[in-house]
């Protein structure tokens, strides 16, 4: 009989550490990767930066190259999009109508995109999060004097506001807080970064969205035509202006709805096995169900050692995530393997299996417990934090170079430093910061040690 696979869902960073740490592990079994996008894996975080500018073409962007993932020997699915799992006997759905009988599944199928009624249907409005999306917005970007609204004054839209102020464009950038990356970074590194964007020339203004205006119907049927060569898609009527909730009315020809995103755990919703709620719930193994894993965006796990329930959306999360995800799936394997009395879960036969299809050698599970990391370039400046700083209940700003945005910040929960935040600082003072909060120490502790990091 035919070895089951074990199956990756979802093909970018997540996934493709998690078929690259399978292979570095010991699976010999056939292994399947499957993403709902027609691309090789490839890296998110320049979506927004580096690709957006133009100073990087799409192929700088590949994590892989097809002829670096062929000795894997993967079953390479692109363009394929899962439909449903049955977690009771690891069998998965896909858009074909195929059934495809598993000896484990890792789901690593991260967020999608936000968006607005009518949005799809409005020439001039986009989202960012795939390739796709960033190429079409970035031939938009290609025309000069753009008025551009970016709707989100989050990391992302932060990020592609910099980026269209740079290639010389009109941007206005609401949000419905005043300070940019405030639940991020906190007030006071947020209006840092509004004084930044402020001086760059951003427009900031605080609403809601309450719409779009459009031309009329005789001015979208003369700029069909033109969509092709823009970046956008053709067949509504292109945007004039972003209407907020209080009546103000924002002039723009390019709209970026920049305002979150959402687990992609709809076709998961079928099995009660699954708790889906904000993203896929996984045990402090990143286990789901028997045999179910998950890893990335999607995954909200029990982090050990901050004692709650976490999601990330940040890429070496994905990464590290990914490879502890199929460490952990195949020690669960191994496991079955030796309790299971003589039948073998690869193949659901009696265990007679062969070299190439047997699991990899027994190991045992390990909760995963990363120090959060992320970053977000904006100009000049690059921000870098460890640990927790959304949610705090405590925030402590040391302004260091107000001119060079130099700074540091303590996050706080329940009097314990959970995460710390720093721009402009070497690596030498990074790593020392990491360290503060590599496990959660008492909050005047933590601020001892950044005190004299940051004046040594």
């Amino acid at each position: 009989m035919t070895a089951r696979p074990i199956a990756v869902v979802g093909a970018a960073a997540a996934g493709l550490a998690a078929v690259e740490a399978l292979r570095r592990f010991g699976w010999r079994g056939p292994l399947t990767l499957i993403g709902d996008e027609p691309h090789l894996p490839y890296d998110r975080p320049p979506l927004s930066k580096q690709l957006l500018h133009g100073v990087w073409e799409s192929e700088r962007l590949l994590l892989r190259t097809t002829e670096q993932l062929d000795p894997l020997g993967l079953d390479l699915r692109l363009g394929t999009r899962a439909t449903g799992l049955d977690t009771a006997t690891r069998t998965l759905t896909l858009d074909s109508g195929e059934r495809l009988g598993c000896a484990g599944v890792i789901i690593a199928t991260g967020v999608a995109a936000r968006t607005l009624p009518g949005a799809d249907r409005t020439a001039g409005v986009h989202t960012l999060r795939t390739l796709d999306d960033a190429l079409a917005l970035r031939a938009r970007l290609a025309g000069p004097g753009r008025r551009l609204v970016v709707v989100g004054n989050g990391v992302l839209g932060c990020e592609a506001a910099a980026v269209a102020r740079e290639l010389g464009h009109d941007v206005t950038l609401v949000g419905r807080g005043p300070v940019p990356m405030a639940r991020t970074v906190g007030a006071e590194v947020g209006a840092l970064l509004a004084e930044e964007h402020r001086a760059r020339g951003v427009r900031l203004v605080t609403g809601a969205l309450d719409g779009f205006e459009t031309t009329s119907a005789e001015g979208a049927a003369a700029a069909e035509g033109a969509a092709a060569g823009t970046g956008d898609a053709p067949g509504g009527p292109p945007v004039t202006a972003v209407r907020l909730a209080d009546g103000t009315r924002l002039p723009a020809d390019t709209v970026l709805l920049a305002i979150g995103s959402e687990p992609a755990v709809g076709w998961l919703r079928g099995d009660p096995a699954l708790d889906t709620t904000d993203g896929l719930r996984c045990d402090a193994y990143c286990a789901a169900a028997p045999g179910i894993y998950a890893a990335g965006d999607v995954a909200r796990w029990d982090h050990p050692a901050h004692g709650l329930p976490l999601r990330f959306e940040h890429r070496l999360n994905a990464t590290e995530q990914g490879m502890a995800a199929a460490r952990n799936l195949l020690a669960e394997l191994a496991e079955e393997t030796r309790a299971a009395a003589g039948t073998d879960p690869v193949t659901d036969t009696a265990a007679t299996t062969t070299a190439d299809e047997a699991p990899a050698p027994a190991q045992e599970r390990r909760p995963f417990a990363p120090v959060p990391y992320f970053w977000s370039d904006q100009y000049d400046i690059k921000i870098q934090a460890y640990g927790l700083t959304d949610g705090a209940d405590q925030v402590e700003t040391t302004v260091l170079d107000r001119a060079e945005r130099r700074t540091v910040a303590l996050f706080g929960r329940g009097g314990t430093a959970v995460g710390v935040l720093a721009a402009g600082l070497p690596p030498r003072q990074l790593r020392a910061l990491r360290a503060v909060v590599a496990t959660p120490v008492p909050w005047e502790e933590a601020r001892a040690t950044v005190r004299a990091v940051t004046t040594g």
